[in-house]
């Protein structure tokens, strides 16, 4: 387990946020520590959609189930977490 920070650029919110996670974190609990900086403060609850995490760069979607470590992120890199059906 290590710190690991990454930007989060959270759908309809303006502020891109440095927010620290760690490296066995899976992409639920990324998209949980992004949603703890942004909803109810800018950005309304959508409590029948999923969170998702998707690549900045290149728009790729991590599985759920995959850690911080296993997905190749690198430090700082900026992250999109999108409310989705699944």
């Amino acid at each position: 387990m290590a710190l690991f920070p990454i930007h989060s650029n959270f759908e309809r919110d303006f502020v891109v946020q440095l927010v620290p996670v760690d490296t066995e974190d899976t992409m639920d609990q990324v998209a949980e520590k992004c949603a703890y900086h942004s909803i109810n403060r800018r950005v309304r609850p959508q409590p029948d959609k999923v969170l998702r995490v998707r690549r900045h760069e290149d728009g790729t979607l991590f599985p759920r189930d995959m850690t911080v470590a296993e997905s190749g992120i690198r430090p700082t890199e900026t992250l999109d977490i999108l409310f989705m059906d699944s």
